[in-house]
């Protein structure tokens, strides 16, 4: 049996959810409200003592990274694939996934809270330019990754894309500058219907 814990504000806790729907694996879905500090109880702590969402428990296996669960639910249910076979190009997924995170996950994030959550005359509005600059420098180098391929690993939907479709909603929001290519993959991502279904709540 799959438990999710996650909150439907978590972009982490998103690209879970597409992938499970991706697979067609059922999980028991639990939601825990930040608002009132569930992800803080003792009794979550003991699955995720970094009181973080997602946390995946599988018949009493925890893991709580959402690449590491992602790839971990490709190992329990290979079928259908979001990774290729070949080893060369199973290390390009995670190199994306792995970058994404770092030039793109975490250098949104002085972008995307106060964007959210916080009204303007509270922005940090240098730190937001800066981490702007460095989200379009890393589109720029994605582009030319992605060249005229319609996904960025094999030409097939991947968890590459996975990581990516819950920030690249934000790329307008954002005052972002994707090139062209770029752009039309996002919308590519946002309209598979597993995105669709698992579209981010405010």
């Amino acid at each position: 049996m799959l438990r999710l814990y996650y909150t439907p504000l978590s972009t982490f806790s998103q690209r879970v959810r597409i992938a499970l729907d991706e697979k067609g694996l059922e999980a028991e879905l639990v939601s825990l409200d930040f608002r009132k500090r569930e992800h803080r109880a003792p009794e979550y702590l003991q699955k995720n003592p970094y009181h973080r969402v997602p946390a995946l428990v599988h018949d009493g296996f925890l893991l709580y990274e959402s690449t590491v669960i992602l790839e971990y639910l490709e190992a329990i249910h290979p079928e259908p694939a979001l990774v290729p076979a070949d080893p060369k190009l199973r290390a390009l997924v995670s190199m994306h996934m792995k970058l994404c995170d770092v030039e793109f996950g975490s250098q949104t994030r002085p972008l995307i809270f106060p964007a959210r959550f916080l009204p303007k005359e509270r922005w940090n509005a240098q730190a937001m330019e800066t981490a702007r600059k460095q989200v379009n420098q890393h589109l720029t180098i994605l582009d030319s990754q992605l060249g005229d391929s319609t996904w960025l690993v094999s030409d097939a939907f991947s968890l590459a894309e996975v990581c990516y479709a819950p920030l690249v909603r934000f790329l307008d929001e954002l005052g972002l500058a994707p090139p062209p290519r770029v752009r039309a993959w996002a919308e590519r991502i946002l309209e598979r219907p597993s995105v669709k279904k698992n579209w981010l709540e405010r």
